[in-house]
């Protein structure tokens, strides 16, 4: 422990927009984060300077060139080191009495349940084509009574989440018993993340490669994703703001500046969804082959 770090010090910029008694909660919270990609990483480090005081962490990945360009952990001198090591040694950097567990094997089904015990507040960071260990996730969060807060970066833009406990599940949103193959899991997923679609006018869909799981990516965008999922995690632990859950989605564009907020009472299944699926599909399947 560093003798020179103080907690009270540290987070003293906090207070005016918590009180003391609410940054105290933050310290004692557990947040867990699945995944430490594009958005996971920065989650940590958003959440760390807030104050919150205890995480859990599940990656297996290794830091590479191409993360270069939006992943908070990857730096010249972290090539090939594993995400995990590397990023809870930035949160203990920013807070050296922070309690950060690691699950460097990622998640499975057999580590689930330990991976979210006792936690107050999930985050979705995973790979956006990891929808089976992500159906566990969500299933294994609700059945624990574990909120989870999912912003991912689209084009320019964050596309908002919030699956409650009591609300409407990651399963029923989502719909993805209707795909047949793992290319209508990829669409699913893409057009319940961002119905409003604020990103496609710009686009060069050229670079989205759902075969090879690649799509173009910005910094901007991954740090819009960081704010706003750290606004809905402050809300959940601390008890106070609107949190709008699933079915509602929130999708904030910088490079256009355009908010869209909506509700899809059925998910995937409602039948303007069904359209965009078969347009999206029809749209990405044409890549695909022209490439």
């Amino acid at each position: 422990m560093n003798p020179a770090f103080d907690y009270a010090t540290a987070f003293c910029r906090n207070l005016g927009l918590v009180n003391p008694e609410e940054q105290e909660r933050l310290r004692r919270s557990r947040v867990a984060i699945a995944g430490l990609g594009g958005v996971g990483g920065i989650h940590l480090l958003t959440l760390a300077r807030m104050g919150v005081g205890r995480f859990r962490l599940a990656d297996p990945d290794h830091f590479e060139l191409a993360n270069f360009n939006r992943q908070a952990g990857a730096f010249m001198s972290t090539l090939d080191r594993p995400k995990v090591e590397v990023m809870r040694a930035m949160a203990l950097d920013i807070n050296p009495e922070a309690e950060v567990e690691v699950y460097p094997q990622g998640l499975a089904p057999d580590n689930l349940a330990a991976f979210l015990d006792g936690v107050d507040v999930a985050l979705d960071g995973l790979d956006f084509t990891a929808v089976d260990v992500r159906a566990l996730f969500y299933a294994e969060a609700r059945r624990r009574g574990v909120p989870v807060v999912a912003v991912g970066p689209v084009g320019a833009s964050a596309a908002s989440l919030v699956f409650m406990p009591g609300g409407m599940s990651w399963h029923d949103y989502f719909a993805m018993d209707l795909a047949r193959n793992d290319f209508e899991r990829y669409v699913l997923f893409i057009v319940g993340t961002a119905p409003a679609a604020l990103h496609m006018p710009y686009i060069d869909r050229r670079y989205v490669d759902l075969a090879n799981r690649r799509g173009p990516s910005l910094a901007l965008a991954v740090q819009l994703c960081a704010g706003i999922a750290a606004a809905e995690v402050l809300k959940l632990l601390l008890g106070r703001g609107r949190v709008r859950p699933a079915p509602w989605y929130q999708q904030y564009d910088a490079y256009r500046g355009r908010l869209a907020v909506g509700r899809l009472p059925w998910g995937n299944r409602g039948p303007l969804q069904r359209l965009k699926f078969h347009f999206a599909k029809r749209l990405l399947a044409r890549r695909a082959t022209a490439a």
